[in-house]
């Protein structure tokens, strides 16, 4: 009998030398998330690094496969048979290079394009479980691909990347109601506190001077604390080049 627990799996790739990666986005997410919604300590199962925890009261297992990409679908095929999640339970967070560079879409179902852990997880699951893509651009040549997804986040990224992960992270517990709630929290937290001292008509030069809507930069939070230490981390700030 299936039970209603999720299964969130962050992709990417063990090892120190990786964990910058584009590649390793996904890792990137669940382990912010974890952090910030009081998961328990990392353990050995199911070829993956497991943390229990709750969203929003409903049980919830973070999977990092430790199998490397390309073998992804065997942890969490495992991992899905002994907690007898069905597929729509399952949340993969994954590097996606059809999106811009911060950009986050979350679906169920759907292809791969040519991602090899969502084809790996397919394969042992099928392709219906949920995805949540987070955008990392196109260099812009395909030729320069392996190497862009590959290669660490740049100094600059930095600058999108600490403030959605921290908002990703604190957004989660939306996960629970589906795709679309998910987005619209990220969303309201990326745009960041409305002013309450908006005029009533903005004249034509601010209509110019304004950022469209969807381009602008999420603010970087001004938190301090472990979770921000910790964010910092994943992304490289304060590293020296």
């Amino acid at each position: 009998m299936a039970t209603d627990m999720l299964i969130l799996v962050g992709l990417g790739n063990p090892g120190s030398k990786y964990a910058r990666h584009r590649h390793n986005v996904g890792f990137m997410a669940v382990d912010a998330l974890a952090e910030a919604q009081g998961f328990g300590p990392a353990r050995r199962k199911f070829h993956a690094e497991l943390r229990e925890g709750a969203l929003s009261g409903r049980k919830t297992v973070i999977l990092k496969p430790q199998t490397y990409m390309n073998d992804s679908g065997l942890s969490v095929g495992e991992a899905a048979r002994f907690y007898k999640v069905p597929p729509e339970n399952i949340i993969v967070f994954h590097d996606e290079l059809d999106l811009a560079p911060g950009k986050v879409k979350a679906k169920l179902g759907g292809g791969v394009a040519g991602h090899n852990g969502l084809r790996s997880i397919a394969a042992h699951i099928g392709p219906d479980f949920r995805r949540v893509r987070i955008g990392i651009g196109h260099p812009g040549d395909k030729t320069r691909v392996t190497g862009h997804v590959l290669g660490d986040f740049a100094k600059a990224d930095e600058d999108w990347l600490t403030p959605l992960l921290a908002a990703m992270a604190a957004s989660a517990p939306a996960l629970v109601e589906g795709d679309a709630k998910f987005t619209s929290a990220l969303a309201l937290r990326l745009q960041g506190p409305r002013s309450k001292e908006r005029p009533a008509q903005k004249d034509k030069t601010d209509r110019q001077d304004r950022t469209p809507q969807g381009s602008a930069t999420p603010e970087r939070p001004s938190a301090e604390g472990p979770l921000a230490d910790f964010l910092r981390g994943l992304s490289g700030d304060g590293e020296k080049n």
